[in-house]
This record gives C-alpha cells, sequence and structure tokens, in this order.
C-alpha cells in the first residue's frame, strides 16, 4: 500500500455514447493496462476497455488524507481510531490473474461507507496480509492503540486480515487489561472492490461497536450470515475463523458472542450477561516470539518435539488429542522439553468442551510431568497468551497466569447448550 493513493471521480463516455460515473480504481502493477475499472455508485465494478471510450472526464478527486489525518464524517460524533494494518479489506482482484492483491488504502474503504456517527483518523501501521503477522506486530498494534487511547479514542477499529484475526484479537485481550474503549478487529472475506464485499457492512458495525458499546474489549465484527443484515461481535478469546471463504466464517466457540449489530435498525444489541466496561488505561504491549503451537498426531515423531528445544523455544501449546493426550512414544520428548526448564502447556484438538488430564492415565503422567492443562482455551488463544505471559511476566510464575483468567478466555465450566448452540450450517 505504502503513499495514500488519489481516487478520482470520472465519467465514462463509450464510443457509443453510453455514460458511466463511478470511482476510478487506481491501476496496480498486476492489471491489464488495456482495462480502466470504475466502481458505480451501486457498489459494482466495471471494467472498459481502452479502445472503446472515447472520453474520461473527470468529475473531482476524492478526499485523500495521509496517515494520522482526521476525517471528520459527523462532526458531533466521537472520535473513532481506524489502524490499517492490510487484509482482504485493504486489497482488490486483478482481474487478469485472478488474484488478490494489497492495493487500497482506507480512504477509499471510507469513502464506500457514507456518514458515520463518528470523527474517524486514520493510521497505517503496517501493509501485511494476514498470514504475515507476528508477535511483534501484535506489539505495534497494541503500542499503537494505546496511543490513540492515549490521544482521546472512544474506541480502536483495527482493519486485519482474516485467516489469523483470532490470533491478534487474543493478543490484544491479554495486552489490556483495561482500556476506555472497545478494540475492534474487522476484516472481509471478499475484497473490497467486489460487488459481493461485506467490508463495508462490517466496518460499519465496526465503528459502531467503538462508539456504542458499553464495553471495552478486543473483539472481532464480522458478518452473521450470507446476508447484509447482521454482524456478530465476538469475543476476542472466544472466536475462530471456522470457514475459509463464506462470509460468516467467524464464530463464538464455547461461549456465546458478546454483542450483535442489526445493520436496518443501526442498534448494537449485547448478548453476554457479563463483560469489561469502559476504564482507565491500563496495557502491556510486550510478546514472545520464541513460542510455538504445535498439533499432535498418530505417529508423530519425537524429533518433532525436541528441535523446538534446539531452537530456543521458551513456551509450547500441545494440540493433544480428546482431553489433552500424546501418544506414549513422544512422552520421553514431553519430559525432556520440561525438564529443560519450557513451559509446556496442553489444549485440546476437539475445541469445544475442555481439557482434562485426570481422566485417562495418559493424562495423570502428563500432569506429573508438568504438563500446564488450559481448561477450555482454544489453541489459538492459549499461543497468544503464553506469548504474552512470557513476556511479562517469571518463568515461574507463568503456569500459574496460564491457569488464571484474564480475559474471559477460560470459564468456570463448560457450558453444555453451547456445543448444540444454533451456528451457521457450512
Amino acid at each position: 500500500m505504502g503513499a495514500q493513493a488519489a481516487y478520482r471521480r470520472v465519467r465514462i463516455v463509450l464510443d457509443g455514447g453510453e455514460t458511466f460515473e463511478g470511482v476510478l480504481i487506481p491501476p496496480t502493477q498486476y492489471s491489464d493496462p488495456d482495462i480502466v475499472v470504475v466502481k458505480l455508485e451501486n457498489g459494482y465494478n466495471v471494467g472498459f476497455r481502452r479502445d472503446r471510450i472515447s472520453k474520461i472526464i473527470n468529475l473531482g478527486e476524492v478526499a485523500s488524507r495521509p496517515p494520522s489525518s482526521a476525517v471528520t464524517l459527523d462532526a458531533r460524533g466521537e472520535r473513532v481510531w481506524l489502524l490499517a494494518t492490510g487484509g482482504t479489506i485493504l486489497s482488490r482482484v486483478d482481474y487478469v490473474t485472478g488474484g488478490v492483491y494489497p492495493a487500497l488504502s482506507a480512504d477509499y474503504l471510507l469513502e464506500l461507507l457514507g456518514e458515520l456517527d463518528a470523527q474517524v483518523e486514520i493510521e497505517q501501521v503496517t501493509a501485511k496480509f494476514s498470514e504475515d503477522m507476528t508477535p511483534a506486530v501484535w506489539s505495534q498494534i497494541a503500542v499503537r492503540a494505546s496511543e490513540a487511547f492515549k490521544r482521546g479514542a472512544r474506541g480502536v477499529v483495527i482493519l486485519h486480515g482474516t485467516d489469523t484475526m483470532h490470533y491478534t484479537a487474543a493478543a490484544l485481550a491479554f495486552a489490556f487489561k483495561s482500556a476506555p474503549g472497545p478494540l475492534v478487529l474487522v476484516g472481509a472475506q471478499r475484497s473490497s472492490d467486489r460487488p459481493s464485499t461485506d467490508a463495508v457492512l462490517n466496518l460499519k458495525a465496526a465503528t459502531a461497536v467503538a462508539v456504542k458499546a458499553p464495553f471495552a474489549e478486543s473483539v472481532v465484527a464480522m458478518h452473521k450470515s450470507s446476508s447484509d443484515d447482521i454482524v456478530t461481535i465476538h469475543r476476542g478469546t472466544r472466536v475462530r475463523k471456522m470457514h475459509t471463504s463464506r462470509r460468516d466464517a467467524f464464530q463464538s466457540v464455547n461461549a456465546p458472542p458478546l454483542a450483535e449489530y442489526h445493520a436496518d435498525a443501526r442498534v448494537l444489541r449485547v448478548i453476554a450477561d457479563e463483560y469489561k466496561e469502559r476504564g482507565p488505561l491500563e496495557c502491556t504491549t510486550k510478546f514472545e516470539e520464541a513460542v510455538a503451537l504445535v498439533k499432535f498426531f498418530p505417529g508423530m515423531h519425537p524429533r518433532m518435539l525436541e528441535v523446538l528445544l534446539e531452537i530456543g523455544v521458551r513456551g509450547i501449546v500441545i494440540e493433544g488429542t480428546g482431553f489433552g493426550h500424546v501418544g506414549e512414544y513422544v512422552m520421553p520428548a514431553v519430559r525432556k522439553l520440561v525438564d529443560s526448564g519450557i513451559v509446556v502447556t496442553m489444549t485440546s484438538q476437539t475445541l469445544h468442551g475442555r481439557t482434562n488430564l485426570l481422566v485417562y492415565r495418559r493424562g495423570r503422567e502428563l500432569l506429573s510431568l508438568g504438563v500446564v492443562p488450559l481448561e477450555d482455551m482454544l489453541p489459538e488463544v492459549a499461543y497468544a497468551k503464553l506469548s504474552w505471559a512470557l513476556a511479562n511476566f517469571k518463568r515461574e510464575e507463568v503456569p500459574a497466569v496460564m491457569r488464571t483468567p484474564y480475559a474471559y478466555e477460560i470459564s468456570p465450566r463448560s457450558d453444555p447448550l453451547a456445543f448444540g448452540a444454533p451456528r451457521a450450517s457450512f
């Protein structure tokens, strides 16, 4: 993305006299030089061959602002910071290659939103696809969000790629013990230049949450269904991406969503009985990168665990089977890791339910080695929490920290109704 692009409204006049008006989408290095693409007022994109265009009339530049400048969409509204990090929500389809590339600025996206009950300030934190995120980037985001709250933000909206958005949401949930407002991560399953994009509604909902929500937690705002009617607000420590491409890919696991945003009425409905309220800013922005998330599988070679010791990993989250088990053939490797001072924790591959190392003999053996069971914490959440805990607490304190709920990541008991609760049908 880099520098902010200047977007123009244009009128395309074809050689047959037909005219079309819209926002000219700037080309990228992957674009077909013979095609001019315009986003029409109805949200659809149309491509015109240059040899069919008789005239392009410039109707004026769409307001383009440098990073960190205020975008006053409603002067009566609260101040909301929008931190752009990249992802599909700030990408476009190249219709020659069919690929999706990071090519749009947040200014372009805001132009599509229309009126918002907020004064939005845009800052570019980074320009990465979701798979390129690291704990170091989590730290950057946390620092910038903290600075935004210090400058008077009512809430912070973070544009993020969807594939690892639940990791970042969990990381920020631990980083911010208390905050003046919510941190709302938002993305898109369809790029912003596509007619079927979910970016616009998701971002409208995220901005509304930043302004209106009584809670001050890290949350994810994404479509509840394939329809453009409701956006679900998922708690950052309870959400997971459960589908590769559907607009309703994000689901809350082992707990209900925190809230819902109803688009037609522009109403935010809180669902959760308990939440962190808005309060003073209290955060820790450091994360440890020497942490691993490992999935046990039948026939796993012990060296796959032992090599983690050789590369200097300080903590490991294991996704065990069922209640939290691994094969007997890797038990010596687990012992070696624990004896070497590495914090080894256990979650379950099943996602629903909770680990319990007291039910079967293998679980008790793992406990005797010093493996830390993590109740009903999701594996990705455990990974983010372990990264945070190792960076901010002494090694001997970390096991107790991992077993202590900080951001609703552990429930006192599993809700038997949660597994059977209505969810999207994939």
